[in-house]
């Protein structure tokens, strides 16, 4: 892991927990996702747009044997799915912006129930602009929440109408129950310090191992 995104989340997670450095933990969680989101701008500048559909990694195992434009939609999907339908219960980003139709997507899902070639096809459908103009609004989106969290927040429960959330966010598969238990068992605390911060450094580090493979620099 990245050392400089591995010390601050070490920080994030200990400064959240405790209410006379919350907010120091707040400042410190969207000054990582800024650095992060700086990382994914710069693979807008330095790859072309066939290469977001790229998967030189796909007989390996960990986060990189994706793509890095599945790589973009699974972590903000799921981040607009726990932000607003999880744990808020109100419209996710993706829903009333139009974003299936502006990003050409075939799924409506956090795609985690695509597995190799089908991660390879359903890249090269995305409209690539349009999927940074959907992680930027679901990231302001999460941070507007996130600028008005109080402490006492932290240990309150989702919200959100699970049966809607089966219905248009997760694959009915064999992964669509332990994912959705998943949030519904956290508490505010541990979806922040999963979803909003720890996923996107797990995912963004992939993303990068697989823009340093096609540019010849791993």
């Amino acid at each position: 892991m990245n050392k400089e995104w591995s010390e601050l989340n070490k920080s994030i997670q200990n400064n959240i927990g405790k209410k006379e450095t919350f907010s120091i933990g707040i400042a410190e969680l969207l000054s990582l996702r800024n650095s992060l989101m700086d990382a994914l701008n710069s693979l807008r500048t330095e790859l072309r747009d066939e290469q977001f559909s790229a998967c030189p990694f796909i007989n390996t195992n960990g986060y990189h044997n994706k793509t890095i434009a599945y790589s973009i939609w699974h972590v903000f999907r799921i981040e607009d799915i726990v932000a607003h339908s999880v744990i808020n219960d109100s419209e996710q980003v993706f829903f009333a912006n139009d974003y299936s139709r502006r990003m050409n997507a075939p799924i409506t899902t956090t795609g985690n129930e695509l597995e190799k070639e089908q991660i390879v096809e359903f890249s090269r459908d995305l409209n690539i602009d349009e999927l940074y103009n959907y992680a930027k609004q679901v990231k302001a989106s999460t941070e507007d929440y996130l600028n008005k969290l109080s402490f006492e927040d932290l240990r309150t429960k989702p919200t959100g109408n699970r049966e809607k959330i089966e219905n248009v966010s997760v694959a009915m598969n064999e992964y669509a129950e332990w994912l959705i238990d998943y949030w519904f068992y956290k508490d505010i605390k541990g979806l922040i310090l999963m979803p909003f911060s720890r996923h996107w450094i797990m995912h963004i580090e992939a993303a990068l191992r697989i823009k340093n493979k096609l540019l010849g620099n791993d």
